[in-house]
C-alpha cells in the first residue's frame, strides 16, 4: 500500500511473490507496471510469479476481506490524516494468520528534520505527524493485530536529510548534498567497493539514528472483534 515508485514491490516480485502494487498516483503506477513487464522479459523473476498494479484510496481499499497473505505499507501512514482508518483497511484485507510490515519515520531523526526546516514537512502531501513506537503499536494492536517485533533501518539517510534541511530541502545543487546523494545511490546500486563500507556504517548507525522504524505484526487466526476507532479520551 502506497508503493510509490515500486522499490519494495520490485523486490517482492523478484523473490517470487504474487504482487499487487497499490497507490493513488496513476503516473507512478504506470511506471511500476512497465518495470514489472521489463523484469519478467529479462528473466529476473521466478516462473509463475505475477505482478499487477491497482489505483485507489487507502481509506477504502478496493480488495476483498482477507485477500492478501502479506501486507507492506512503507513510509505511508505519516502522510494520512485518518491513519487509523487506513490501518483498519490494511487489517481488513489481510487474511487471518497473515503478516504485516509497517514502516514510518523514526521519532528522533524525524523531530530533528522538523526542527531544522519547516519546509521539510509543511508541504502539500507531506508528513503530518511524528510517531512514537508506542503510539503506532497501540493503533495497530487496537485494530486487531499482534505486535511481533521492531527494527530500525536507513541509518545513513537520517544525516542526509538533516543536511538537506540545513541547506534547504530543495537545494539539490549544494555540493555536500550532491556528494552525499551519490553515496546513497552507490549503496542502493550495490557498487561493491562502496556498499561494503556503507553497509557496515548502517549496521552501526541503524540502532542509533536509523531514519525508519519497522514494525512486524501478525493477524490472529480469529480476531473475535471488529476493528473500531480508538477512544481518544482513553
Amino acid at each position: 500500500m502506497g508503493c510509490g515508485a515500486g522499490r519494495h514491490a520490485f523486490e517482492m516480485y523478484r523473490r517470487g511473490a504474487d504482487v499487487v502494487a497499490f497507490d493513488q498516483d496513476g503516473d507512478e503506477l504506470a511506471g511500476v507496471l512497465d518495470l514489472f513487464g521489463a523484469m519478467k522479459e529479462a528473466g529476473e523473476v521466478p516462473v509463475g510469479a505475477e505482478a499487477d498494479i491497482k489505483q485507489g484510496d487507502a481509506l477504502q481499499l478496493p480488495f476483498a476481506d482477507g485477500e492478501f497473505d502479506r501486507v507492506v505499507a512503507s513510509e505511508v501512514l505519516e502522510h494520512i490524516p485518518e491513519d487509523f482508518r487506513a490501518i483498519s483497511e490494511l487489517v481488513r484485507v489481510l487474511r487471518p494468520g497473515g503478516t504485516m510490515a509497517i514502516t514510518v519515520p523514526r521519532w528522533l531523526p524525524e523531530l530533528v528534520s522538523w526542527k531544522l526546516s519547516a519546509d521539510y514537512h509543511n508541504t502539500p502531501g507531506g508528513h503530518i505527524r511524528i510517531y512514537t513506537d508506542q503510539e503506532l503499536i497501540w493503533k495497530l494492536v487496537n485494530a486487531g493485530m499482534v505486535f511481533e517485533g521492531k527494527a530500525h533501518t536507513h541509518g545513513l539517510h537520517a544525516p542526509y536529510w538533516w543536511l538537506k534541511c540545513a541547506v534547504g530541502v530543495d537545494n539539490n545543487d549544494n555540493p555536500l548534498v550532491k556528494a552525499y546523494h551519490q553515496v546513497l545511490v552507490w549503496d542502493i546500486m550495490k557498487t561493491p567497493r562502496i556498499s561494503k563500507v556503507t553497509r557496515a556504517a548502517e549496521a552501526v548507525l541503524n540502532p542509533l539514528i536509523g531514519k525508519s522504524m519497522v514494525l512486524y505484526l501478525r493477524k490472529p487466526e480469529a480476531i473475535g472483534f471488529a476493528a473500531e476507532l480508538p477512544d481518544k479520551t482513553a
